[in-house]
């Protein structure tokens, strides 16, 4: 009598081969995920950069047409080297206050790191270590 295996009855080494390449592909596709969604984030705040800039371009404008304003205002009741110093101090109170409003808004953002892609590699971890474990017994 022969010894016969079905053909779905593989070996050892054949299922190791298999394991080598499915988890090949599992990291492969886990890096194009992670590529996916920084590249996602990365378009969405080059779009949000580019808003701000044009914004701070005419805000810019709007202050300086304020400023001199202000300083012909104060020139009418006290020297106008004295109305642009005035001037000047709030100017930088308000942008101190500008700045570390800013500061607090960019730390509570968190780093642009692919957050889905990360939890989605450790499911995937857990669950080779579940079946290897399940595998082995």
């Amino acid at each position: 009598m022969t010894d016969v295996r079905p053909q779905d009855d593989r070996s050892l080494g054949d299922l190791t081969r298999q394991l080598s390449r499915d988890v090949s592909a599992l990291v492969r596709s886990e890096v194009a995920l992670a590529k996916a969604e920084v590249s996602e984030r990365a378009s969405t705040m080059a779009r949000g950069v580019a808003l701000v800039a044009v914004g701070a371009v005419f805000a810019v404008i709007v202050i300086s047409c304020v400023v001199a304003a202000a300083v012909a205002a104060f020139s009418l009741v006290v020297d106008v080297w004295l109305a642009a110093l005035i001037v000047a101090a709030m100017a930088a109170a308000i942008a101190a206050i500008a700045a570390l409003t800013g500061i607090r808004a960019l730390r509570s953002a968190g780093p642009p790191l692919p957050l889905d892609t990360v939890e989605s590699a450790k499911e995937d971890v857990a669950w080779v270590k579940t079946h290897a474990k399940s595998g082995a017994a």
